[in-house]
């Protein structure tokens, strides 16, 4: 990387993220200032049921005003593993265990702003659970074919990045590519 960080400063400590304001220097002697979100990795489950839909959560996203549609995720908690986190957030969300879990693969979401990692799963042999919301969650599932959910995604329906993401990873493994 030819960017050199030359200082640091944590300026802000929250409940999920940690802002630092930092300087890169792009060439000796010209520092540049920048934020940087310090965040824990994350995980994606894309869910299949047995008649080949996909589970969707809606779910409230206080930060954009609005109800989106996605497919279940969450943070990495503590010592917790990419697989632990996505099984236990199947099961929180989307009220479903996983009975064969596989990698999609992951991605950055906003590498010039974000240290986040979003770890891509994809779910299938799904056992139905209870969900095990967090208090300030309202979270509502729905089964959507295939076909509706491409739709929903030219539409703009669905514009949740992140889903986005997985649902382009999972369609590359089905197609081969």
């Amino acid at each position: 990387m030819k960017n050199r960080i030359v200082s640091d400063e944590m300026v802000y400590a929250g409940a999920i993220c940690k802002v630092h304001r930092v300087e890169l220097e792009l060439a000796p002697g010209r520092p540049i200032p920048r934020d940087k979100v310090e965040m824990s990795n994350a995980v994606v489950v894309l869910p299949v049921l047995a008649d080949g839909s996909l589970v969707l959560i809606r779910n409230d996203r206080f930060a954009v005003e609005e109800t989106l549609w996605e497919f279940p995720a969450g943070k990495i908690d503590g010592p917790e593993s990419p697989q632990q986190c996505a099984e236990r957030e199947l099961v929180e969300e989307a009220g479903y265990a996983a009975g064969n879990l596989v990698r999609l693969g992951g991605f950055f979401t906003c590498p010039g702003l974000t240290t986040e990692y979003i770890h891509a799963f994809l779910a299938r042999g799904l056992q139905p659970r209870r969900q095990q919301l967090e208090e300030y969650e309202s979270i509502q599932v729905q089964a959507v074919e295939p076909n509706r959910l491409a739709g929903m995604i030219r539409s703009g329906e669905l514009h949740d990045a992140k889903s986005l993401a997985a649902y382009l990873l999972w369609r590359m493994r089905e197609e081969g590519m």
